[in-house]
């Protein structure tokens, strides 16, 4: 329990995979010392705040899914080839189109019951902009590394590590007009919600995020490509890895007895057009002297795969009991499986559909902690990668001591205490008013 005066807080995120974890996490370890805590998010939500005692509230005018189902996905990035493609729906479904729904939507919420602090996620503009109006004291949290451009930070999509060459730098200078383009192409929508709310119009999509008491990067400077000095108002504070409510309770579906090294294959929790990369990995370790758990993520069928005779699927199951029994981590590359992995000490092989996942890759694999493969690489490359995973030892002790950093930023994050403080700022310039 707190030894602070008990403060409301209103966490707003979106149905995005590894958008929600964060949020609930934050949530939680807020309700864990007293405060009042509420969990804005899509319909499909509610379990999560159900299952740690959040009271929840839906998107109504702003995009709401009712599961996680392919149908209805918002993106449906599967269908485009690029991820400036992707990044675009995530722009114009997400991030800016329906930026004055979710400010409106913020509003109404707040109307109804007011809150000392609103910790909103980094990909709705819209949840700001309902702030401002208001002049109500928020907060940004990520689920990942920044998606906005950093200095010193290699530009997001392609998944490039630090600029060593001039070859490296014009790449990189590249990336970033086109990735400025793209938030560009964003700003229309963002600035004709802050036009209907009275708010001055910006020059680009980051300066919304100016008027954040801070943005907390929810992942860790020794997994980031961190820059040596970071704005002000920007800190980070480590990945928020609680469990998901969700997940079905343990039991191991292989015999006591089988000592036979363990390959957890965990992939999206949101649909991107995996069931073939997921066979081909079955495939490729079933002639190998090894185990192979498939967590299925609740988006795919069991029906879907042809299961070899060592490997077992199942829909979900809780990693911070199956990693440590694992050897090697074969994923996707979203932010929180990889970081998961890290903190239990895993190396990875890491392969990449969109998103940020080339970015997450290039940070374990420049870290000497996995490896990565494409998409549409074949059985017989995904069968060498895990024997050499499992032949070279310095990838799982590369995991090791990126891991050991990781968890250390976790344990000393100050994250919920700068909430706290934030929150009794807000409280006593209210009072002064």
């Amino acid at each position: 329990m707190t030894t602070t005066s008990p403060y409301s807080f209103l966490v707003a995120t979106w149905e995005g995979g590894g958008s929600v974890g964060p949020a609930v996490t934050v949530a939680r370890k807020l309700r864990s010392r007293g405060h009042r805590v509420r969990l804005m998010s899509d319909r499909c939500n509610q379990v999560e705040a159900d299952g740690c005692g959040l009271d929840f509230v839906a998107w109504t005018r702003a995009p709401s899914r009712p599961d996680r189902s392919k149908d209805s996905d918002v993106f449906r990035d599967w269908e485009v080839d690029t991820p400036p493609e992707q990044f675009q729906r995530v722009l114009d479904r997400i991030m800016a189109g329906p930026a004055q729904a979710f400010a409106e939507d913020i509003l109404e919420e707040l109307r109804r019951e007011p809150a000392d602090l609103v910790i909103s996620s980094d990909m709705l503009l819209g949840v700001p902009i309902g702030c401002e109006a208001i002049g109500q004291k928020y907060a940004v949290l990520t689920a990942n590394i920044s998606l906005f451009p950093m200095e010193g930070v290699p530009p997001l999509g392609p998944g490039l590590a630090p600029a060593v060459t001039e070859e490296d730098l014009a790449l990189h200078a590249e990336v970033a007009e086109g990735n400025r383009q793209l938030f560009m192409s964003g700003l229309p929508a963002v600035n004709r919600a802050r036009e209907h709310f009275g708010l001055a119009l910006l020059n680009s999509l980051e300066e919304q995020h100016d008027s954040a008491e801070r943005i907390f990067l929810g992942t860790s400077r020794a997994f980031d490509f961190a820059p040596e000095q970071l704005p002000t108002n920007v800190r980070y504070v480590g990945p928020q890895l609680a469990e998901p409510s969700w997940v079905q309770p343990w039991q191991s579906p292989f015999d006591l007895d089988d000592r036979r090294p363990l390959i957890l294959l965990a992939f999206s929790t949101s649909f991107q057009d995996h069931v073939g990369v997921l066979q081909r990995i079955i495939d490729a370790a079933a002639n190998l002297p090894v185990r192979l758990l498939v967590t299925l993520g609740g988006t795919i069928g069991a029906d879907e795969l042809r299961p070899a005779a060592n490997c077992r699927l199942v829909d979900s199951a809780p990693h911070d009991r199956v990693m440590p029994l694992a050897q090697l981590v074969i994923t996707h590359g979203g932010h929180g499986t990889v970081t998961r992995s890290l903190v239990h000490g895993k190396p990875m092989i890491v392969v990449p559909h969109g998103r940020d996942q080339h970015d997450n890759a290039v940070r374990v694999t420049a870290r000497g902690a996995g490896l990565a493969l494409q998409a549409t690489s074949s059985r017989e490359e995904f069968e060498a990668a895990i024997r050499r995973m499992f032949d070279e030892p310095g990838f799982a002790e590369a995991a090791a001591e990126l891991g050991d950093r990781v968890s250390r930023e976790v344990a000393e994050s100050s994250l919920i205490e700068e909430l706290e403080q934030i929150a009794a700022g807000s409280r006593d310039a209210l009072r002064a008013a």
